[in-house]
């Protein structure tokens, strides 16, 4: 069944590049950002077409979609109800393409604590000097996320001062290669891209689900079929690879 599956994804993308060049615009958080500018490249040498693609916070990408902002191809963090309710997307195109966990991050060279448990998590956080993460105000999905961990922990009013919010993934581990804080967190997706930093590993499940990435195609699209050749890509196995690459899990 797989094989077929890939055989019509192969077959999709070459009927796209037989049709004229189009430029197919994305739009995406942060949290996949690296992986989609891996392949891209690989999309337009096959295809002829040329992909201008948008990175924002998951909350504001979302919230472009649900405006009717005119992109082709949105990818959004679920709940996708209010995405498919908005009318700018078309009926049963959802694609999932990978999950993103949040993670600890030290600066390289640093010894890397344990964090196998939520106690040991919990004793971690509470014994530190400073941390960063993302802004969850501005919509970071990362911040939100992590806001939601030390709910679950039951730390979140005494970590207020151990606090430090940054803009953004980017922004939370320049801080943590600085010194400015003891650890970093943010997807890990958004760990490994970064200079002076390592990935200790993924928060466990039990206080911190991961996030799950989704495509669509937008109902405003006037190039249906090069935008679909191009949520087919994203969704496909040679993408699973670059996503695993990128510290991700592919599906759902």
């Amino acid at each position: 069944m797989r094989g077929l599956i890939n055989s019509v994804v192969v077959a999709l993308i070459a009927c796209a590049s037989a049709a004229p060049a189009a430029e197919i615009t994305l739009i995406a958080p942060g949290g996949i950002r690296a992986a989609v500018t891996d392949l891209i490249p690989e999309f337009e040498k096959r295809t002829g077409h040329k992909v201008k693609a948008t990175f924002g916070s998951g909350g504001g990408t979302k919230q472009q979609v649900i405006k009717g902002e005119p992109f082709d191809v949105p990818i959004v963090q679920p709940p996708t109800d209010i995405v498919a309710a908005s009318g700018n997307v078309v009926k049963n195109s959802e694609r999932p393409l990978a999950t993103v966990s949040v993670g600890i991050a030290v600066k390289t060279g640093a010894p890397k604590p344990d964090i196998s448990s939520a106690e040991a998590v919990k004793k971690l956080l509470l014994g530190a000097r400073a941390i960063a993460y993302p802004n969850a105000a501005s919509g970071a999905a990362a911040g939100e996320s992590f806001n939601q961990t030390l709910v679950k922990l039951g730390i979140a009013e005494e970590m207020k001062p151990k606090i430090r919010i940054a803009q953004g993934g980017k922004g939370a581990m320049e801080m943590l290669a600085r010194g400015e804080v003891d650890y970093g967190l943010t997807f890990i997706s958004e760990i490994i891209t970064e200079p002076g930093v390592e990935v200790v590993g993924p928060l466990p499940r039990d206080i911190s689900t991961p996030t799950a990435l989704v495509a669509f195609l937008s109902s405003h699209t006037k190039d249906i079929e090069p935008a679909k050749a191009l949520v087919l890509f994203l969704s496909g196995e040679e993408a699973a690879k670059v996503y695993r690459a990128r510290g991700m899990e592919p599906g759902r």
